[in-house]
């Protein structure tokens, strides 16, 4: 398996890389090549400080490179100019990527929209599951979150067709995932008002035992990212795994939703899903 790591070669970023839990779990669930990217601003040009971007960036990642690589991974590195989420996207497709991991951490409401931008857009618009690897916040050397991405997973289902595409992925992180809790968030809208979630969850459930992973099943009501995140401080997750439904490109684009919402305020780390 192949997963890009984007990295704007910040503090949060050199966390995500440095970490050798992390690298580990990826090991696990089946990862073998990285492809390590970075992005120089399109809108840095001639004249402008830090011109030297491209030559700054390539040396940086080169060392990055040297750490993944001392773990026993093969490594690519990319240092391209544009709009860091369309070449990150551009680049996991054409090397038909596994998986995308991007740190994030959102010191403050004002950096959260520059600092954070990227993993929000990639949310938006990833075509290959996205892994936000939550990076402590308010702190000069910040480290991972949650140090074993997949042990203890949240999986979030409305029962949808990509929901069940999200969990699907289980079966490889069930090699790093030893508990799981499986939440599903009843609302007034839901068309399947009538179904046993406990019963559907109970089924679920059953899969992820048979592949020797402790599971419990939680249903909620009211508002679907308010009480995932209400279950997320409850069960301390590493990682909560989500489905985007996204079932036009126009919906896609105005997300706005539980998934979004998750990338943007979950306390520890994201995995989102997206639609085939």
């Amino acid at each position: 398996m192949k997963a890009v790591l984007a990295t704007d070669l910040s503090a949060a970023s050199e966390a995500t890389i440095r970490n050798e839990t992390c690298l580990d779990c990826l090991g696990r669930i089946g990862i073998e090549e990285f492809h390590l990217v970075t992005v120089v601003p399109s809108n840095v040009h001639g004249g402008m400080p830090g011109i030297d971007f491209e030559k700054r960036r390539t040396n940086a990642i080169r060392r990055y490179s040297r750490v993944i690589e001392d773990a026993g991974f093969d490594v690519e590195t990319h240092v391209v100019r544009g709009t860091p989420h369309r070449r990150i996207i551009g680049i996991a497709g054409t090397i038909g990527a596994n998986l995308t991991i991007v740190g994030s951490r959102g010191k403050s409401p004002l950096e959260n929209r520059v600092v954070g931008s990227t993993a929000r857009n990639l949310a938006r618009t990833t075509e290959t599951p996205l892994l936000v690897n939550r990076i402590e916040r308010g702190v000069d050397d910040p480290d991972v979150v949650r140090q074993h991405l997949f042990q203890r997973m949240l999986y979030a289902t409305d029962f949808s067709e990509n929901a069940e595409r999200a969990f699907e992925s289980f079966a490889y992180l069930r090699h790093a995932t030893r508990e799981a809790t499986l939440v599903h968030v009843a609302t007034p809208k839901d068309p399947d008002q009538e179904s046993d979630p406990e019963r559907r969850l109970g089924k679920l459930a059953t899969r992820l035992e048979d592949w020797g992973i402790d599971a419990e099943t939680v249903v909620r009501r009211g508002d679907p990212a308010e009480e995932i995140l209400a279950t997320e401080a409850e069960v301390n997750p590493t990682t909560v795994l989500v489905g985007s439904r996204g079932h036009s490109r126009l919906r896609r684009l105005l997300l706005g939703s539980v998934s979004e919402d998750l990338v943007g305020r979950a306390t520890g780390n994201v995995m989102l899903v997206p639609p085939a």
